[in-house]
């Protein structure tokens, strides 16, 4: 599992490497052109009136990842704890957060036409863009006033960085006061830039998310694989000294009882 989980990591770091500036970046352009806006342009900018919040909840589809998905459920249980006069629910991307909370009444993947637990069948912008605008076009409806994403980002094969990210409503950036619509040129227009570039920026951001997540997952299972094994080394070790010392005890019992008998007959 180590050695599959090394394999697939290479390909989904290679993945997140080459999506994360571009994503970074376009997430500048997105901050800095909604706090040019009015939230009337912007419907992804305005917190909507609803109390419910989405937390969409990444995880993998497997176990044996050391405390990959645990830190995700936590994240998750500790904003829930911390804004008890929030309604949440929560969309979860990955089976092993699905299993913690269908148990509650929590879960909202029923309200969703995308089979949320293939995700990483199809990890594709194509298919998980298809998830993101669902999750766009609820809050835009006003079924959630506000959408958070808990994920684990991917800094290197040893450390992965548990995050609770807002991704609705769009966040202006520090200072975004003072700027003021003249610092922009809007081609063709600014209705077409708000409908087409806006939604595509969340979707990347969306899709950066699952693509850290997904290098992360191999990286933790990879870590885990690693300590196991070397666990594994050390009780058989242990199990080898025990069971030399029992041999060694057995044998030198079998040499007393002959001493003994032929002492005996003597």
């Amino acid at each position: 599992m180590k050695m599959v989980s090394a394999a697939k990591l290479r390909r989904a770091q290679d993945a997140i490497t080459r999506m994360r500036p571009y994503a970074t970046k376009l997430q500048d352009i997105l901050e800095n052109l909604s706090s040019t806006l009015d939230t009337s342009e912007n419907l992804y900018a305005k917190e909507g009136a609803s109390e419910q919040t989405l937390i969409v909840a990444i995880s993998s589809n497997r176990g044996l990842a050391g405390a990959f998905n645990a830190n995700v459920v936590k994240a998750v249980n500790a904003y829930i704890a911390q804004n008890p006069q929030e309604d949440v629910k929560v969309l979860t991307l990955g089976k092993k957060v699905f299993d913690v909370f269908k148990k509650t009444d929590r879960v909202e993947n029923e309200g969703y036409d995308s089979d949320t637990h293939s995700v990483y069948e199809n990890l594709h912008f194509e298919f998980v863009s298809g998830v993101a605008e669902e999750v766009m076009n609820h809050f835009t409806s006003g079924s959630y006033g506000k959408v958070f994403l808990v994920y684990n980002s991917f800094k290197n094969a040893a450390t992965q960085i548990l995050k609770t990210e807002a991704f609705l409503p769009i966040q202006a950036p520090d200072g975004s006061d003072s700027r003021s619509q003249g610092e922009y040129i809007f081609e063709p227009s600014k209705e077409a830039i708000v409908e087409d570039l806006i939604p595509k920026s969340l979707k990347i951001q969306f899709y950066k998310a699952l693509l850290d997540s997904y290098a992360s997952e191999h990286a933790a299972r990879m870590t885990a694989m690693h300590k196991a094994t070397d666990n594994a080394g050390e009780l058989l070790k242990e199990l080898r000294l025990f069971y030399n010392k029992a041999r060694q005890a057995a044998i030198t019992g079998e040499i007393l009882e002959i001493v003994a008998g032929a002492e005996a007959l003597d």
